[in-house]
């Protein structure tokens, strides 16, 4: 199969030069900016077609990836879709985790089929992305034709190929953005604290490392600790009066606390003579 890419951002290229090293033929690489395109050469390597015609890139692929930003996807969409020439044969995919493949309904119009591949995986840079590419699951959807051939692709440069409902993607992003943006934004607002008497996020590794492995071994659910799965309320209480002067991190430990509360009760830990009294704290105000 030959495959383009629509979009030389992080994603991109990072899937580009996987794929290459797996054996699969990487024909044409097409983006908006040349300085984007000449990265993606250092990358890729020079035996293919580096554009900024989109539509030139299509012309030599089977399979076609879009991935470009979300935003995005739609307009490449309906501008490859309004050329005169037909796309029968032709698969096309995107790499956004939110979007269900109908982002590319256009090209299905005129004979496209349509897809979409997300690895389950943070890009903060190309050089990482490639490094976590092989053991990151890539979850794929789309139609009958598609499936196939994304799992052909999916298997190859990950760890698992998973596939779920076009009707799912949204919750699936957003379980993402819990799992790792959201964590990236707790563990910033915990810095936040720590900054108050000169400590940095630096002696917190190993305890966030271990916490990790234990949720790996054993769920979330088995590896929560601390003054709420203990029925701890005098120390919840002192956390709680440590920063009324912070609201924003007031608000989210109260939120984040009776989520744990939540999970100490299914797990069975506390009274209800202790629930009360957290429940009592946590949703004041």
């Amino acid at each position: 199969m030959r495959i383009a890419i629509i979009g030389a951002g992080k994603v991109g290229i990072a899937l580009g030069h996987v794929l290459k090293k797996k054996g699969f033929d990487v024909v044409a690489v097409a983006s908006r900016r040349q300085s984007s395109l000449d990265t993606a050469k250092a990358y890729i390597g020079a035996d293919c077609l580096f554009t900024l015609d989109n539509r030139q890139a299509v012309e030599t692929a089977d399979v076609v990836a879009v991935t470009t930003q979300d935003r995005e996807i739609k307009n490449v969409a309906a501008q490859v879709a309004a050329a005169p020439e037909r796309l029968d044969g032709k698969l096309f995919f995107h790499t956004s985790g939110a979007h269900a493949s109908s982002e590319l309904f256009p090209l299905a119009i005129v004979g496209a089929s349509l897809g979409s591949l997300h690895p389950l995986q943070t890009f903060p840079d190309i050089d990482a992305g490639i490094r976590v590419l092989p053991d990151t699951y890539i979850f794929i959807e789309g139609d009958d034709k598609a499936l196939p051939v994304l799992g052909e692709i999916a298997s190859a440069i990950g760890a698992e190929a998973v596939v779920i409902g076009s009707e799912n993607k949204v919750l699936y992003h957003l379980s993402a953005v819990f799992v790792c943006n959201l964590l990236a934004s707790l563990l910033y607002a915990g810095e936040g604290i720590m900054k108050r008497i000169d400590i940095d996020l630096k002696p917190f590794y190993p305890i966030i490392r271990a916490t990790l492995a234990n949720i790996e071994t054993r769920g979330p659910l088995l590896s929560l600790t601390g003054p709420v799965v203990r029925g701890d309320a005098g120390t919840v209480s002192s956390h709680i009066d440590a920063i009324g002067d912070m609201p924003l991190h007031e608000r989210v430990y109260k939120d984040l606390s009776l989520v744990a509360l939540e999970m100490a009760q299914q797990r069975g830990t506390l009274t209800d003579e202790q629930i009360a009294a957290l429940k009592g704290i946590l949703e004041q105000g």
